[in-house]
């Protein structure tokens, strides 16, 4: 019987060419965009999957009351790890961590050359938490001296040409001016591609307590850096937890505003983003959204595939009823078309795996990811399941339409195109439409959105500044330093300043000032600069002045944003004091609002105080079209000022485009899947109109020999598929104005949705139906009527 089903399987195909080559070329481009985003959704379910405690491993959470509203953060104080392991028996194992990404990369040197790198600085159970792999060293035993550090792999061999025979030597290791000797006590086998903590060492945290006293930084419940992980035991109860513990830093510090919550460590990659204390999304966003886009992109071609189907039932109607004639049952008639279809959907199978195979590649360059198509069982399973569905749904309607028609209407001829075959295949068609018009307003509001973060007037000058970290001979000669390099031709202006504009780096709000509710707490973000920032990066003021030497009190001036004295609600602020840390400073000056965090959140009250000794970064402002020829004499300056450490410069326009890169991604594939999906409707499009014409070729002659004119005979075949088209476009609006606002509310600054962005995308939808039409109307047109009524 299987072999019969598929000599009438094969015989079908072959039968009805256009029709299998059309179904096979939607059906393969269907499951090749379905694939692709199966694999991309598949890797980022996976991030931070693969530590062996991982369904014990849990993130602490802070939720800070403030006046206006709650704020949610990872930055915990020092101390609360070490103190909840010894107060919380529910506690296994509990760790401080401070991200790679908080202070830079280290300068790590071997007494000949530098080398840098990303470090944290970690307490001593770190490998017993986290699952990377140990090459060389005992994970109880790697970070239990002050100086110890363990290597990745990698950077072993970077560092020391091998991987072996390295425990025990000794390296210089710098960050933020500050030099401390270490040794060699382990090396990993470095970060998985599928975690999101990528990093090259780790360091004692104990070393980081001393670098926080030399920096100024206490070590007590009101100073808050590091990240703090928890194991808990088996049988902990989260919830019950989590009210344990919810007070727990308010118990060590009176005043404190701070509420703590666990959250499980692998859900934060997806689930990161929170409002108002409640967890309000992430990059689950993005995996819901292109879910979604594959099931859209794989019912735009089942939709085809079902229309094809059921469109050339007149040419299969007497099989069919010759076979009920004679005995073949509806259950059997159904089996064979669900075969045809399960059939079809696994020759495109087949075609698709070339495809994803081929644009594997590119794919991964624009997510970013290395993906790769490994059949190993679980992905065979998956894939497999996916083609049985998509088989059976773009088989199922004309399975049990084709094989519910009457015997004797068929074979007398009687059978006609029912209204509701019409209605379905309408339907489907204008539900084919709909998708693809609000895949094309999706793609033109990302792509302006990204473009309005692009150029948006961020406050300052981001262009043409060059940035690199303090380091060497610089920090304890900041003034000569500065001096030599401003002589550099080309060099406008240098400055230095503590944290990046590039989101919340340090905040506090150990501030008072006149008129203050001593119940409202505050935060402000904490920049500290030197002497010449503000000119550095072109903000406005919009009272007082600038930092200046001139004045030998500024080391006791502030600068706030606008944000910040609106917050304080001070009137004529200049002149002003306030106080900061227990010291008094005088307001000098306003900079006008400028965004240092990402366009997804609203300016937050900010100022900037005089430290150079608190500063990380080296900004260089250089003049327009001199890049090349500045950066190269910086170079050659850099070298002789810091021997053995090289210039690791960045432009400071390109970290900001940085911040977007999800958006761009997101932007891109888009774009391209909503191409595909246009092209598999019109594919559809172009198979119904073919058939369409072939039926209609007797009635297009009669007219033509009752004077009918081209153009009216591509009229009448036109008009039906643009009427379908059309009630596509006007549904279409409304969801895809309801699908846009809905993802441009997670932006504080946002475009607004201009009404030509979907007349747009609906005349681009129109067009190409219009013209795929078309196409058949005109060739249907030409053809000579004597051909097809010589057997009237």
């Amino acid at each position: 019987m299987l072999r019969h089903n598929l000599l009438l399987i094969y015989r079908t195909f072959k039968r009805f060419k256009s029709t299998f080559v059309i179904n096979l070329i939607g059906l393969s481009t269907g499951l090749t965009c379905t694939l692709l985003i199966f694999l991309w959704i598949q890797d980022e379910l996976n991030i931070d999957k693969f530590h062996d405690k991982n369904n014990r491993l849990y993130r602490v959470m802070e939720n800070t009351a403030q006046a206006d509203g709650v704020d949610t953060g990872a930055h915990t104080p020092d101390l609360l790890a070490e103190t909840i392991i010894k107060e919380m028996p529910e506690v296994e194992y509990a760790i401080a961590v401070t991200p790679g990404n908080l202070l830079g990369k280290f300068t790590l040197t071997d007494g000949q050359t530098a080398t840098k790198a990303v470090g944290q600085y970690v307490s001593s159970d770190y490998f017993k938490v986290f699952s990377y792999r140990l090459l060389q060293g005992d994970d109880s035993q790697v970070l239990t001296d002050k100086h110890s550090a363990v290597i990745s792999k990698s950077l072993a061999i970077k560092l020391f040409k091998t991987d072996q025979e390295v425990i025990g030597k000794t390296l210089e290791c710098e960050i933020l001016g500050f030099k401390e000797p270490i040794i060699v006590t382990g090396v990993f086998e470095g970060t998985p591609a599928n975690s999101s903590e990528q990093f090259d060492f780790v360091l004692s945290f104990e070393l980081w307590k001393d670098l926080s006293q030399k920096f100024g930084r206490p070590i007590n419940w009101d100073n808050h850096a590091p990240n703090t992980y928890l194991v808990l035991r088996e049988d902990t109860n989260l919830d019950t937890f989590n009210k344990k513990i919810a007070g727990f830093i308010k118990e060590k510090n009176k005043e404190s505003n701070v509420t703590l919550f666990t959250v499980p460590y692998s859900d934060q990659y997806l689930h990161g983003k929170y409002k108002n204390g409640v967890q309000s999304g992430g990059r689950i966003e993005y995996v819901h959204l292109f879910s979604i886009i594959a099931l859209f992109i794989l019912s735009i071609a089942c939709i085809n595939f079902m229309n094809l189907t059921t469109a050339r039932t007149s040419r299969r109607i007497k099989e069919i009823g010759v076979k009920k004639a004679v005995g073949a049952s509806r259950k059997t008639l159904i089996y064979q078309h669900l075969s045809e279809s399960i059939t079809m959907t696994f020759l495109s199978l087949a075609l698709a795996i070339v495809f994803v195979e081929l644009l594997l590649p590119q794919f991964n360059l624009i997510t970013g990811k290395q993906l790769t198509l490994t059949l190993e069982p679980k992905l065979i399973l998956s894939i497999a399941g996916i083609t049985f569905f998509t088989g059976l749904l773009s088989g199922s309607y004309p399975a049990f339409y084709l094989s519910g028609f009457s015997p004797a209407f068929v074979l007398k001829g009687k059978l006609t195109t029912s209204f509701s075959e019409l209605f379905v295949r309408k339907g489907l068609v204008i539900f084919q439409f709909v998708l693809s018009v609000i895949l094309i307003v999706s793609v033109l509001v990302v792509y302006k959105q990204v473009e309005f973060m692009q150029g948006q007037n961020l406050g300052y000058d981001k262009d043409h500044i060059v940035y690199f970290d303090i380091e060497g001979k610089v920090p304890e000669n900041q003034d000569a330093f500065f001096a030599e390099v401003k002589n550099i031709p080309g060099i406008v202006n240098v400055s230095s300043i503590g944290s990046m504009l590039m989101g919340h780096s340090s905040s506090t709000s150990g501030l008072s000032w006149e008129g203050k509710n001593p119940r409202d707490v505050v935060e402000f973000e904490n920049v500290p600069v030197n002497y010449g920032m503000i000119e550095t990066l072109g903000l406005t003021l919009d009272a007082g002045r600038p930092f200046s030497r001139d004045f030998s009190t500024d080391d006791h001036a502030i600068i706030f944003n606008e944000a910040a004295i609106d917050v304080m609600g001070l009137k004529n602020p200049i002149g002003k004091t306030i106080n900061l840390w227990g010291e008094t400073m005088e307001i000098v000056g306003v900079v006008r609002n400028f965004h240092f965090e990402s366009l997804h959140e609203a300016v937050k009250p900010l100022f900037f105080i005089v430290n150079p000794k608190h500063t990380m970064k080296v900004m260089t402002k250089i003049e327009a079209g001199k890049e090349k020829e500045a950066i190269d004499e910086l170079k050659k300056f850099y070298g002789k000022f810091n021997p053995g450490y090289l210039l690791d410069y960045k432009f400071l326009d390109q970290d900001y485009q940085a911040q977007y890169i999800s958006e761009k991604r997101v932007g891109m594939l888009a774009r391209y899947f909503a191409g595909l999906a246009i092209i598999i409707s019109s594919l559809g499009l172009f198979g119904l109109a073919t058939f369409t014409a072939e039926r209609r070729l007797k009635e297009i002659g009669i007219r033509k020999i009752l004077g009918s004119s081209r153009f009216g005979i591509v009229y009448l075949l036109s008009s039906e598929f643009a009427r379908i088209v059309f009630a596509s476009i006007i549904i279409a609006f409304p969801l895809s104005y309801f699908i846009a606002t809905q993802w441009l509310d997670s932006f504080a600054f946002r475009i607004e949705l201009k009404w030509w962005y979907f007349f747009s995308a609906g005349l681009v939808a129109f067009m190409i139906a219009l013209i795929t039409v078309g196409m058949q109307a005109v060739k249907a047109s030409r053809v000579n009527p004597v051909n097809y009524l010589r057997t009237e």
